[in-house]
């Protein structure tokens, strides 16, 4: 169990029956009257967010979270397959869970699953990856004085902005925290 002093960003928790990370968290001291813990959580199952208050005295389940490598096999009707590299079984994660990290999805990569008693909760991307471009227009000599940017469509249908000299077929590095053109490869 844990009291209201363990709470820290990052925190999986079981509360009222549910799984929630805790996102962020105040702790408040008034002049009058008893300390409490103001906490923003994120239900781990639904993906809704929650705003908590906690007083001294309230306890809840620290959940142990793990990270599990899992290569992803394939997404059919909104449910994306992921599958253990060392004992091969597969763990099902809601599209609502991955949210706009889809449009880093590989088949076939291998990516870190979050973990928590046998169950897949979500996913971590590596901060960089390797995607080709499927779909951009030829860049033009002469049509800026610096550099320029064009749009570009990778492998997994995501849309970036790259430099004009990146034509279809070249592969690009793509930072996953910033959703940006990092290099050619």
């Amino acid at each position: 169990m844990g009291s209201v002093s363990d709470l820290r960003k990052g925190l999986i928790i079981r509360f009222e029956g549910s799984i929630y990370e805790v996102l962020d968290f105040l702790h408040v001291n008034p002049g009058k009257g008893q300390a409490f813990v103001r906490t923003t959580l994120k239900n781990l199952e639904s993906g809704a967010t929650v705003k908590q208050t906690f007083k001294k005295g309230d306890n809840f389940e620290v959940l142990r979270l793990e990270e599990k490598d899992a290569q992803y096999l394939y997404k059919d009707d909104g449910k994306y397959y992921f599958m253990d590299m060392e004992s091969y079984e597969q763990y099902i994660i809601d599209e609502a869970k991955i949210g706009g990290r889809k449009a880093y999805l590989k088949e076939g990569m291998e990516y870190k699953l979050k973990m928590t008693e046998g169950r897949a909760l979500g996913l971590t991307l590596p901060n960089f990856i390797a995607l080709k471009v499927t779909s951009t227009e030829p860049g033009l000599r002469g049509n800026t004085a610096q550099g320029g940017s064009k749009p570009a469509v990778l492998e997994t249908g995501a849309v970036v902005k790259v430099p004009l000299f990146i034509k279809e077929g070249n592969e690009v590095v793509i930072d996953t925290r910033t959703g940006e053109y990092s290099e050619r490869k």
